[in-house]
């Protein structure tokens, strides 16, 4: 019997091997069958936005152990890291410009954008450094509206067929976080 962890890390590897999941080459991979493994994860898009969220996570991760300042900087610094990597990802762009559709559906609708605002809000809280920056009633709006903007930056061309500066979205995002101090 396979688990349900055991497939989304062989997935991620396959994901970072090639842009994509192929279900069927995933079961040969795995040793079962195509049926096996969809009773296992459910859909593609759910095993999908698990593998975007736990590649997403690793780098939020990484990022925020290499932040070197608090409050809104170092907030912006987490976000700066993690921008710059995934933009850089040859797997991540690949699957934009293959899947562009699927990327925004998961994205910025589902699962993958639900989890960014919950490690989002987990950010905002510990960039105070011991003493909280904004209200605790409203960090988890606060965390929703910051994640937009950098999601309206990071995935542009998905969402409006342009590029969009990434300094002006810092300014935006430092904007949001300025204002509800």
């Amino acid at each position: 019997m396979v688990s349900r962890d055991h497939v989304v890390h062989s997935a991620c590897r396959y994901f970072l091997r090639h842009g994509t999941v192929d279900m069927d080459a995933l079961a040969r991979d795995l040793a079962i069958s195509r049926a096996t493994l969809y009773r296992v994860v459910g859909s593609r898009d759910g095993l999908l936005a698990d593998v975007l969220w736990q590649l997403a996570d690793h780098l939020l991760d990484r990022a925020r152990r290499r932040r070197t300042r608090g409050g809104v900087d170092g907030v912006l610094e987490i976000t700066r890291y993690f921008v710059t990597a995934l933009r850089g990802s040859a797997p991540f762009r690949a699957f934009l410009r293959a899947e562009p559709e699927t990327a925004r559906r998961l994205l910025t609708g589902g699962g993958v954008h639900r989890r960014a605002v919950l490690a989002q809000r987990a950010i905002l809280l510990e960039a105070g450094e011991g003493r909280p920056l904004w209200p605790e009633a409203g960090v988890d709006e606060l965390a929703y509206l910051y994640v937009r903007v950098v999601e309206s930056a990071l995935y542009a061309e998905l969402l409006s067929s342009r590029r969009l500066d990434l300094a002006l979205a810092e300014r935006a995002a430092r904007a949001v976080l300025r204002q509800t101090l």
